[in-house]
């Protein structure tokens, strides 16, 4: 039986996935394609009145769910939010990562834009390139934005993908972010922006636009 084709798809936290790339992940998986989220950190801080390992099951429990509508599969890592690159060290989790880079044999890997702002996303797209030094057959590697308004990165190749088909999974994915409901509002509303106006480039409804960088 031949392989799968497998990808991964490199999240800062439990929902930058499904912003990020939801749509697509839903097309390849109904291709048949192995994808798996790897997810850094559970994002326990978005909720400072409740227990760390409290906001950890519920928010794990939310990503599965998620992962459930786009059939994909996940694996976290417990990073701490804004002490990602320390983190990353202390736990020698970039053995881990090679390791199953080496062992999935990803054609492709979509990672965080180094243009968005936030530091966790930043962290995630030094990481990948980094490990990407350490692996002798490298993929394509992609990015995707969550909280840039604009990406400038015309010098790269763009990878449009049709999500017309896929965008209510995407939607339905989101929706299981119960806890994140006034966190996501403004990527949300990003990303309808986004998706629309990749659309028009498809002449389809609603597309997903990432850049191809390595």
């Amino acid at each position: 039986m031949p392989r799968k084709e497998s990808i991964l798809v490199f999240s800062a936290h439990s929902d930058d996935f499904v912003l990020g790339a939801g749509g697509t992940i839903a097309n390849y998986t109904k291709e048949g394609k192995k994808v798996t989220a790897i997810v850094f950190s559970y994002g326990e801080k978005s909720h400072p009145w409740l227990k760390e390992e409290v906001v950890q099951r519920m928010r794990a429990q939310e990503t599965l769910e998620a992962c459930t509508i786009l059939k994909c599969s996940v694996l976290f890592f417990d990073l701490r939010e804004l002490q990602f690159e320390e983190d990353f060290r202390t736990k020698n989790l970039g053995a881990n990562l090679v390791d199953i880079i080496t062992k999935e044999k990803p054609s492709k890997i979509f990672t965080h834009s180094l243009e968005d702002p936030h530091p966790d996303h930043k962290a995630v797209h030094t990481i990948t390139l980094n490990l990407l030094k350490k692996i002798k057959k490298k993929p394509e590697l992609y990015i995707y934005s969550i909280w840039n308004p604009v990406s400038f990165r015309t010098t790269y190749p763009a990878l449009f993908v049709k999500i017309s088909k896929t965008f209510s999974f995407k939607m339905q994915a989101l929706k299981t972010f119960r806890s994140q409901k006034i966190h996501i509002l403004y990527p949300v509303f990003l990303l309808l922006f986004r998706n629309f106006l990749a659309g028009i480039k498809l002449h389809t409804l609603f597309a997903e636009k990432f850049y191809r960088i390595k």
